[in-house]
């Protein structure tokens, strides 16, 4: 039987464990650069406050609701996550660690549902005493109805939800519009809708062989999983990434190159991290910039993909090329809003990788990444910088309302007098 375990508000609930005076008070968390509203409370929500609202549409309600505002805290939310997911690991080793806060979980169901909730009461309790943070629970044969369970478990306020009688699924599912089916976009649902396929039963009542033509496999996936067959399994270890990317608004626009260098510098470094922890290797770079579209200005964009002849992972390598494509790419005279990399043609690092370089730059290469990794691990990223970087001041993102580092800098834990 197919658990899903979902953190409630989860932004929102991080902050809320370090300041409980947060507790029963509107709150949202902003997106980079303190743009717009990425996370709320229960209480904002009955606000009429919306997902994606700029902030300054809602920046009269700090006085007049007293609500309370955050600049995104990714340091924090991403340590909460690891503490969750480690909580959830000791009920199931079959964890499907699916998003920064939620999980599937493969339970052990011998019939017994009374059993089965008893368990689902437990993990919410868990994770509450070692976390501080709600989470809710859904349970159901397959993914796509756990998904279900769990939307239901959060609304009916009890936090836990189980759906595997069929009558209770029928239920549940015929008044369930098809838009909110997990699987199902927008376009698929309009598209649904049209031929009278309205709500989740409808859906699930579907022909297989009439799904895969209006849905294709994926789509025919999701009836097999609302008629209760298993066609998503726990995926106990995450398919390898194809590339991985990293960039960001900067807080004011920019112009000078060498600005852009240590943004980029700063970016490369979080992603070579990434990708070594992964064990993986680069096979390309991608390095890209743009203006801000948005503003009354003149606009440029423009990317460069230099392919390797070596895959590496090392940062001091990826930084030589990614330096060659941004100048390739930069034109002076521009005022830039972001700049990212793209690492690409990802494979394992392998013996066949080492061979392919020289044997002894390669192993001293090895040496000074795996020692940046054990710093920054314990210190804190880019304790260790490489010589462009300077000061962040003048291309950081914007985050004038962040709360502390309360989990991963000593400087900031909180003391208790």
């Amino acid at each position: 039987m197919i658990a899903h375990i979902d953190c409630n508000n989860f932004y929102v609930s991080c902050e809320r464990v370090f300041a409980p005076k947060l507790e029963r008070r509107a709150v949202v968390v902003l997106s980079n650069n303190d743009g717009c509203v990425v996370a709320r409370s229960e209480e904002a929500k009955a606000l009429g406050i919306k997902m994606g609202t700029p902030y300054f549409k809602i920046d009269y309600l700090i006085e007049k609701e007293n609500l309370a505002v955050f600049s995104s805290n990714y340091s924090l939310y991403g340590d909460m996550s690891l503490r969750v997911m480690a909580g959830l690991s000791r009920f199931s080793p079959e964890m499907e660690i699916y998003s920064i806060d939620e999980a599937f979980l493969d339970l052990e169901f011998k019939g017994d549902v009374y059993k089965l909730t008893e368990d689902a009461y437990k993990i919410r309790k868990s994770i509450d005493k070692w976390t501080g943070l709600p989470v809710s629970v859904g349970i159901a044969p397959t993914k796509t109805l756990a998904k279900i369970a769990n939307r239901i478990a959060k609304k009916d306020g009890l936090g836990v939800f189980e759906m595997v009688d069929e009558a209770i699924q029928t239920e549940v599912l015929e008044q369930m519009s098809v838009s909110e089916v997990w699987g199902i976009g927008d376009k698929s649902a309009q598209k649904l809708k049209k031929l009278g396929i309205k709500t989740a039963l409808d859906l699930k009542r579907l022909d297989r062989r009439h799904a895969r033509k209006l849905l294709t496999v994926v789509g025919a996936r999701t009836v097999e999983e609302l008629n209760g067959k298993n066609c998503l399994p726990v995926e106990l270890v995450p398919p390898p990434k194809k590339s991985i990317t990293c960039s960001r608004s900067f807080g004011c626009l920019v112009g000078q190159i060498e600005l852009l260098d240590e943004a980029l510098d700063s970016y490369l470094i979080k992603a070579s991290e990434k990708m070594r922890r992964q064990n993986l290797a680069a096979n390309a770079v991608t390095v890209f910039l743009a203006t801000n579209r948005f503003a009354k200005t003149l606009q440029y964009s423009n990317s460069l993909t230099i392919e390797l002849a070596n895959a590496t992972n090392s940062t001091r390598e990826l930084r030589e090329w990614a330096k060659k494509a941004l100048r390739q790419i930069y034109k002076p005279g521009y005022l830039y809003k972001k700049v990212g990399v793209i690492l690409l043609g990802l494979q394992p690092e392998t013996a066949e990788t080492v061979r392919l370089y020289n044997e002894k730059s390669y192993e001293k290469d090895k040496r000074l990444m795996q020692a940046l990794d054990k710093i920054s691990g314990k210190f804190g990223r880019e304790t260790v910088r490489f010589g462009v970087q300077k000061n962040k001041e003048c291309w950081q993102m914007k985050a004038e309302m962040k709360s502390r580092k309360y989990t991963t800098s000593l400087n900031e834990v909180l003391c208790v007098r």
